[in-house]
């Protein structure tokens, strides 16, 4: 079954958004230590955003590989970058990773026919 990850991504962020005025204080909690995990610093927003989608193939994630295929490419990875972070995954993850890290691959053409 195909998903579509450009909906799930909207969805989501319109959940989170929902759930923020259900418990705002956890939700700003959140979004702060995303804010200060992400930011530039040693690392690159860019490699923290492929480290993040690395985790979330290797967790099962389909909302998580949505966000961080999206923000990875927004953050100036190339397809090629992310499908290197989907083999890492699949290193670290086994047949789990083998299964969702195509789904990554299906997110990453989703995301960049939207792009063009």
């Amino acid at each position: 079954m195909i998903k579509d990850y450009s909906k799930n991504y909207n969805d989501l962020t319109r959940l989170m958004g929902e759930l923020g005025t259900k418990i705002p204080e956890t939700m700003k909690a959140f979004n702060e230590l995303h804010k200060a995990s992400i930011a530039e610093g040693t690392l690159t927003t860019k490699t923290k955003e492929l480290i993040a989608l690395g985790i979330a193939i290797t967790v099962r994630c389909d909302g998580c590989i949505a966000f961080h295929v999206n923000d990875a490419l927004k953050s100036g990875a190339s397809s090629e970058e992310i499908l290197e972070t989907i083999g890492v995954a699949i290193l670290m993850g086994g047949g789990p990773a083998v299964v969702y890290g195509s789904e990554a691959m299906e997110a990453l053409s989703q995301f960049i026919v939207l792009e063009n």
